[in-house]
């Protein structure tokens, strides 16, 4: 018995020592897709459009012999400027709205403070292998506008809106005009769109007119003006031009 009260003393020192505190970095994102649904996820090794958030949290682990006192750091930058910091907090858990295009390395410090005489102070992360790293990209803008629309109910083409793959649009203004400069419609949601009706009548086959001011993640500004073709009585399974049938 003595023996083994005697090893498990010897043990004391290592096993104080392996109890280390350590933090465990998650940054979660919540944006909206193209179909207006929230989505939610690991940021960690992604690529993003703008605009979302990221909720960074620390996840400390505390053991017994440690003060509640844990002092946080929070480092970002674009992985092109590791010089260039874009932020630094110190708070155990940090939210951030992301809206400029980029690749983005986000790294969290601690310092743990050990109760005096029983542990001492301990820094996270101890060395270049030890750092956890959290690294993801914002895709540079893209916004592009169909020709025409088909308002006819079949469930393509039915509505005038962004192309599909659309990426990191921060504001945007869109708005649908008759050809006597008559406003029918406008939206400021980049998930909106034009129906193709007027006070909830569905308007004349013809050629409308669309102008968008919009700015992209990356410093675009997309001014865009064009023609659009209304075309009620058209037949997407039939005599189709291109992939959709309009382009």
């Amino acid at each position: 018995m003595k023996h083994i009260l005697f090893l498990f003393l010897s043990l004391l020192p290592f096993l104080a020592w392996a109890q280390i505190p350590t933090v465990d970095p998650v940054g979660t994102f919540y944006s909206t897709n193209e179909d207006g649904e929230e989505e939610t996820g690991d940021v960690n090794g992604t690529v993003r459009s703008v605009p979302f958030r990221v909720v960074f949290t620390a996840n400390p682990t505390i053991p017994d012999g440690y003060k509640s006192q844990v002092w946080y750091e929070w480092t970002m930058w674009k992985s092109d400027e590791p010089g260039n910091i874009l932020l630094r907090r110190n708070d155990e858990t940090l939210e951030y709205d992301f809206r400029e295009s980029g690749s983005f390395v986000v790294q969290l410090r601690a310092i743990f403070y050990g109760e005096e005489g029983v542990n001492e102070d301990y820094e996270f992360p101890q060395d270049d292998e030890d750092k956890k790293l959290i690294t993801f990209t914002v895709s540079e803008s893209k916004l592009e506008f169909p020709n025409a629309i088909s308002p006819n109910g079949d469930g393509r083409n039915d509505e005038l809106k962004p192309k599909e793959g659309y990426k990191s649009i921060v504001s945007f203004h869109a708005a649908v005009f008759n050809r006597w400069g008559q406003k029918l419609y406008s939206w400021d949601d980049i998930h909106g769109s034009w129906d193709g009706k007027q006070g909830g009548k569905r308007v004349k086959d013809g050629v409308y007119f669309l102008v968008v001011s919009a700015k992209g993640g990356d410093g675009i500004d997309y001014n865009i003006k064009k023609a659009i073709n209304v075309i009620s009585g058209y037949n997407n399974d039939e005599g189709q031009t291109g992939e959709d049938g309009i382009q």
